[in-house]
């Protein structure tokens, strides 16, 4: 049988006798507890959301319909999700070069040559001219894959393409995340600085009293100069809350990536948005759905398939180089019969001795397994307290906000009683201006945990892993749409 004859032969056992000397992967159990935790601050909501993170697309969760404009232009301007896409596409741009290693790269060449030579050097005692045309197709130094070596590394930048790809949707999640509790402090800021400016304009109208009272001799100068004092108070609040609404919108539009319209932004924190409760489900259930956590796993992978690659580093490399073709001493006889030419060069590599090199990189490549499996625990360790710090607060901001309300109420009382007493000359204006203060204090409050709440919602359907673009029924605005799915070589 001829070298060219047997060729097929060849192709077809090395695409389909080799093995793979990766280890099994193993992933380790999850190193936290099986249930969430208990006690009392992990009171569950009165009403049980049926619904988990992973079942509630962005849009269905963050149901304002401004808020939602604005998520989407984050999604479709943001520079770093845009990045975490461009980074994804290269990736896999990585990934499909290493997958072409798999199989041979076939060239076609045609060279022509013209010689003239001496007759002092020609051999005959003559001038001679030579010609030669060749055409070839033939396959370039092609690794017969026998030991998976050249597999393992197709399987480890496949690995690192989907941890990419994982990237990708953590980035969305944390962008979502990102973009909501910056415009609820937007709205929770605003709202602060509509309480200065009524502030404000009830110290002025309380100093205005004051002063006139203390022309005619009603009131005394002490009491005239605490309620200036209130007014610069107040005044002074409300341009520290223009500033910070300022900012609010800088950062907004920052981290959007574009100017968001004025139309789009909340008035008050009352107006900023309406979300869906969810319920956590079970940690196994849940935290090995988050893209961090997966984008973990995709490394530990990788570096398991990397661990074949050293391995088989140890055995012989076979390469192929082969061409067919023609070759005349003129381009006229180029394909005539019996022109035709043929090589076959196999070569074969076997390692004896290298200092140890092999060993240390097999032992580098355990090591990096080794970290992996670290940082997957790592990465489950950290989720696991994520969630349980939002379930905590979620447990507890209901009682806050009661018992922050019924303090608003009990200090509006007071002021209103102090007023009453001022007035009829019972008391002097300090008990007015504590209980002004005392007021203004709790109604800041209020508003502070009215924000924490809504923030709280925000921060538990992040850390449980919704948001992201598997989850979106819009997808056509994803700016990674397109990109084919790609399935594990295992």
């Amino acid at each position: 049988m001829t070298p060219i004859k047997t060729l097929p032969v060849l192709l077809l056992v090395a695409m389909t006798g080799c093995v793979s000397m990766a280890p099994k992967v193993r992933l380790p159990a999850p190193p936290v507890p099986g249930a969430w935790p208990e006690g009392p601050a992990y009171k569950a909501p009165a009403a049980s959301p049926a619904l988990t993170a992973q079942e509630v697309a962005w849009q269905d969760f963050y149901a304002d319909a401004k808020l939602k404009k604005v998520l989407q232009l984050a999604l479709e301007n943001n520079r770093d999700l845009r990045i975490a896409v461009l980074n994804t596409d290269k990736v896999r741009a990585y990934y499909q070069i290493q997958r072409a290693e798999l199989l041979p790269t076939v060239n076609a060449a045609g060279a022509g040559t013209r010689q003239r030579l001496p007759a002092s050097v020609s051999g005959t005692g003559q001038r001679l001219v030579a010609e030669q045309d060749t055409v070839n197709v033939g396959i370039s130094s092609w690794e017969l894959d026998f030991f998976g070596r050249v597999r393992s590394l197709k399987n480890r930048a496949l690995e690192q393409y989907l941890a990419t790809e994982q990237a990708r949707n953590n980035a969305q999640i944390s962008l979502l995340g990102e973009v909501a509790n910056l415009y609820l402090a937007f709205g929770a800021d605003r709202e602060n600085l509509k309480l200065a400016q009524d502030t404000l304009g009830s110290q002025e109208a309380s100093y205005k009293l004051i002063q006139r009272r203390f022309e005619v001799g009603a009131s005394s100068e002490m009491d005239a100069r605490r309620a200036q004092i209130g007014v610069e108070t107040a005044r002074g609040d409300v341009a520290r809350y223009t500033h910070t609404v300022a900012l609010d919108r800088n950062a907004l539009n920052l981290l959007v990536g574009t100017f968001v319209p004025p139309e789009l932004l909340p008035e008050t924190l009352g107006s900023a948005m309406a979300l869906k409760d969810i319920t956590p489900g079970l940690p196994s259930e849940v935290l090995t759905r988050r893209p961090d956590i997966r984008m973990a796993e995709n490394q530990l992978r990788a570096a398991n398939a990397n661990i074949g690659a050293a391995r088989a580093a140890f055995f012989p490399r076979i390469a192929l180089t082969t061409s067919l073709g023609t070759m005349a001493s003129d381009l006229s006889g180029l394909f005539k019969t019996g022109s035709d030419s043929w090589a076959f060069s196999p070569q074969i590599t076997l390692p004896i001795f290298d200092t140890g090199s092999r060993l240390a990189n097999l032992r580098a490549a355990k090591a990096d397994r080794d970290i992996a499996v670290a940082q997957y625990e790592k990465a489950i360790q950290g989720a696991f307290r994520e969630v349980a710090d939002a379930l905590a607060q979620r447990g507890t901001i209901d009682d806050q906000l009661a018992a922050q309300e019924t303090l608003v109420q009990a200090t509006e009382t007071t002021h209103r009683l102090a007023t009453a007493r001022y007035t009829a000359g019972v008391d002097g204006y300090l008990s007015v201006l504590d209980a002004q203060r005392s007021l203004y204090g709790a109604q800041q409050g209020l508003i502070a945990l009215r924000r924490a709440k809504l923030g709280n919602l925000v921060t538990l359907y992040k850390v449980l892993g919704g948001g992201h673009s598997d989850q979106t029924p819009a997808a056509s605005s994803n700016p990674a749409k397109g990109q084919p799915s790609v399935q594990r070589g295992r």
